[in-house]
């Protein structure tokens, strides 16, 4: 990819039609802006240019300048598209930021100890999903809902997790958290450790 700070703006979630048309998740606040600020990239720096977007349903149905057939169409099932960062207006509000100003930040518990850092951000169509690297060890996937996350300071680089909202603790009977946090690690790989005998 050629965008220095590329940011996630839609996936193509297959072709629509005989002439070409795909559909597209959008990630914009008005799903037809996909196509406001300038040609999309994918991963291996293809340029798409949004003649005509249309809504309809839950995806936003997009005629591609560079797509004249539903072959083409067909074979962008999954591509994902990016437009530079800079090209992207800044929020308007305090309390607005892109999701890609998720990554890079600490992981904390709601006692200060810290799990990890942001290293992507998802969505797999039931709403957005922070993958949180821990120093060693396994990634996990925690919902990024207000329960989960209470605590946002995008200033200061931090945000800080409920573990039980988050699925990363459980309670037992008494109320108590039971800790499921990722996996510290061994520092050794699977496939080196010893046999049972």
């Amino acid at each position: 990819m050629t965008l220095e700070n590329p940011v996630l703006l839609g996936i193509v979630g297959g072709a629509h039609g005989i002439r070409g048309e795909v559909r597209v998740k959008s990630y914009t606040e008005n799903p037809v802006d996909i196509g406001a600020y300038g040609p999309l990239r994918d991963e291996r720096g293809n340029v798409y240019t949004i003649r005509q977007a249309r809504v309809q349903k839950n995806v936003v149905v997009v005629t591609f300048e560079e797509v004249r057939d539903r072959n083409h169409a067909e074979r962008l099932n999954g591509r994902e598209l990016f437009v530079e960062r800079a090209l992207l207006p800044e929020p308007e509000e305090d309390d607005e930021f892109y999701l890609d100003d998720l990554e890079g930040l600490n992981v904390e518990t709601l006692d200060g100890i810290s799990i990890g850092i942001v290293s992507a951000v998802h969505n797999f169509g039931a709403g957005d999903i922070l993958e949180v690297s821990p120093e060693k060890g396994s990634s996990v996937m925690i919902p990024f809902s207000e329960a989960a996350v209470p605590e946002l300071d995008l200033d200061a680089g931090f945000l800080r997790i409920d573990p039980v909202a988050a699925g990363l603790a459980a309670t037992d009977e008494d109320g108590d958290e039971d800790e499921v946090m990722p996996d510290e690690g061994t520092g050794a790989d699977e496939d080196d450790r010893e046999e049972p005998r």
